[in-house]
């Protein structure tokens, strides 16, 4: 590690930012040291501020339609071959009932953009699921919508959304998802989430097609300026059936580096151990956990559905990733010194006043 990269690692420890120009050269400094020291940072502010608590979501995938065709994505609308399905009202109801029981206490809702979710019918399932758990979290992650469809969803009871942005840079925007879709109305949609009141989170692929050093320090500018309540960061893993099926993944060790120095920027934000992480390494999870994040998405889907959920290829939902197993989760954490809890979670400095 050289003396340039140690300066930059104590500067972003002391004052939680870099310039844009010096993120981008302790991307490019990377070692094994930098990593570590950064690592070892990191979990220290994430221990002064939540302790050894790790937080637990279930993820219930509630479509795999999607008319968006964005070129890395396994659901994209242009892929011929994939697996389709919706989750019924009654369906999902019941996958929250079975987390509930399990001790879950925030249920992320996740799909493609799927017109068939429409306002109406969303407004209604949210409003079923807090009437009959009132103290859970509900955590929206179902794309680009409108400002009044947002508005309407928080207003039935919806806590959270989960937005990626995927890339700051416009033209590397461009360069991944159709000429119909605007990186502008991408973060004109994060704006819109905050104003209204969600706690909202954004995040990028690491390792993305065309993804540079220069353009990963526009995002973590971008996230040091918008401060997210979450982040969700993971390796880019091609999926077969994609424009993007013979690009390589994204790498492992600079996506962990990377939850590190998001979490020295952004002390409070609850930051996933992400599924792609556990995909890509055995010890995803327990990597990411020690790089600082504080937050893992067992799938409560309906396990006949989960394959045809397919982002990418690999993709894990069994063993570990599975809400069926928590418990032993919950012993691969401790482990490790970390061990589950099941409260909502919140962000801190979120009042939970709603019900």
């Amino acid at each position: 590690m050289t003396r340039d990269i140690r300066d930059l690692i104590d500067e972003l420890t002391a004052t939680g930012s870099l310039e844009e120009a010096a993120f981008a050269r302790l991307i490019t400094g990377r070692t094994p040291e930098a990593a570590a020291l950064l690592g070892e940072r990191a979990a220290a502010v994430r221990d002064r501020i939540f302790g050894r608590a790790v937080y637990i979501r279930g993820l219930i995938e509630v479509s795999s339609y999607c008319r968006n065709d964005c070129l890395y994505c396994g659901i994209r609308r242009g892929n011929s071959s994939a697996g389709r399905y919706r989750l019924s009202d009654e369906e999902i109801l019941d996958r929250c009932r079975i987390g509930y029981e399990g001790g879950f206490r925030t249920f992320v809702l996740q799909g493609g953009e799927d017109p068939f979710f429409t306002d109406e019918r969303l407004v209604s399932l949210i409003q079923r699921l807090k009437a009959a758990y009132p103290d859970v979290a509900v955590t929206l992650s179902l794309g680009e919508r409108s400002f009044e469809s947002y508005k309407a969803l928080f207003e039935a009871g919806a806590d959270r959304y989960l937005l990626r942005h995927e890339t700051a840079d416009r033209g590397h925007y461009a360069a991944l998802h159709p000429k119909e879709m605007s990186f502008d109305h991408r973060i004109q949609c994060l704006r819109d989430l905050k104003a209204i009141g969600y706690q909202v989170g954004c995040g990028f692929m690491v390792g993305s097609p065309g993804q540079t050093a220069e353009h990963i320090a526009k995002d973590l500018t971008f996230i040091k300026t918008f401060r997210p309540h979450m982040c969700g960061i993971g390796p880019f893993i091609p999926h077969r059936d994609t424009p993007f099926g013979d690009r390589p993944a994204g790498g492992f060790e600079l996506t962990v580096y990377l939850l590190s120095i998001i979490r020295l920027m952004l002390p409070e934000v609850l930051l996933p151990a992400t599924t792609a992480l556990a995909t890509i390494d055995p010890r995803g999870r327990e990597r990411g956990i020690e790089a600082g994040a504080n937050v893992v998405m067992p799938n409560l889907t309906p396990e006949e559905k989960r394959p045809l959920y397919s982002l990418y290829n690999g993709k894990v939902s069994a063993g570990a990733e599975s809400a069926e197993q928590v418990a032993e989760l919950d012993r691969r954490l401790r482990a490790i010194g970390h061990h589950i809890v099941t409260d909502r979670g919140d962000a801190p400095g979120i009042k939970y006043e709603r019900g």
